[in-house]
């Protein structure tokens, strides 16, 4: 699938998040909309991994540890055939298995997580697995900014370095912005790639909605020996003009007139499970 593709398909999606929030009446926009590039890359073009394939022991590993943008991931899964698109419908309500982090009761979902600092932990621990066990898979970890604040994150990033993890990549949400405020302003984040590198691991740059560097990146990391750290500068509620880059948009939830802005600016006429 090309790159024009995946980001087409990213938008559609995009749409699909924006609509389940808005008929919930509850959920994360700002992150979901930010990461939806990404997963749309890992999921369109390089995640071994298929709604046949959950259980094959030689499939890709995807974690989303910033577990409060789960909505983005859901999308991304419906779409591929891992669930229903019309279970879409039932997210946030009375007896959903879609709730408001990534359950291991939905296809595809590996773990249950969101409790911020953890998904990277579990993440060294699948990729050492596949190196002692010779298990040809690889793991991806994708977390938020605000999320580096927990400690347990680097002594992940120590271990991962420590085992010479290098089927393992910790891909960064780099919007800038948490649920209180700018990280920065929150807990400076910057030197931040010289952070990873400090740890030990192989560190790397990218404009996050920028689907062909996405790509190019996945397609040409080679085994040297040291875990992969990607940082992408991404926009918080990216494709929703009124959101982008306001930290209340961490958890706001678009009303009628904004879902139809949203879906206008993203150049998509609605969604076909709504």
């Amino acid at each position: 699938m090309d790159a024009a593709t995946i980001a087409a398909r990213a938008n559609q999606r995009r749409a699909d998040v924006i609509t389940m929030i808005h008929q919930a009446n509850a959920g994360h926009t700002g992150g979901s909309l930010s990461e939806l590039d990404i997963l749309s890359v890992l999921y369109d073009s390089v995640l071994n991994i298929t709604p046949q394939t959950v259980k094959d022991p030689d499939r890709d590993r995807f974690l989303l540890s910033k577990g409060h943008s789960v909505e983005g991931y859901l999308a991304v899964l419906a779409d591929k055939g891992f669930l229903p698109k019309e279970e879409l419908r039932t997210f946030s309500r009375a007896g959903s298995r879609l709730i408001g982090h990534p359950t291991n009761k939905v296809p595809g979902m590996e773990m249950c997580t969101g409790a911020l600092g953890h998904g990277l932990s579990i993440g060294v621990g699948m990729a050492l697995a596949a190196k002692r066990l010779d298990r040809p898979y690889r793991t991806y970890v994708l977390m938020g900014d605000g999320e580096q604040a927990e400690g347990s994150i680097w002594e992940a990033a120590m271990a991962g370095a420590n085992y010479h993890l290098d089927n393992l990549f910790a891909i960064i949400d780099r919007n800038g912005l948490q649920i209180s405020g700018s990280t920065e302003d929150v807990m400076a984040l910057e030197n931040f790639p010289e952070k990873w590198r400090a740890f030990g691991w192989d560190v790397t740059q990218v404009d996050g909605h920028d689907v062909q560097a996405l790509m190019d990146y996945f397609h040409s990391r080679k085994p040297e020996g040291k875990p992969h750290c990607l940082i992408c500068r991404t926009v918080k509620a990216k494709g929703l003009p009124m959101g982008e880059n306001k930290k209340e948009w961490h958890h706001k939830v678009p009303n009628e007139a904004e879902v139809a802005e949203g879906l206008l600016a993203l150049g998509v006429k609605g969604v076909d499970w709504a």
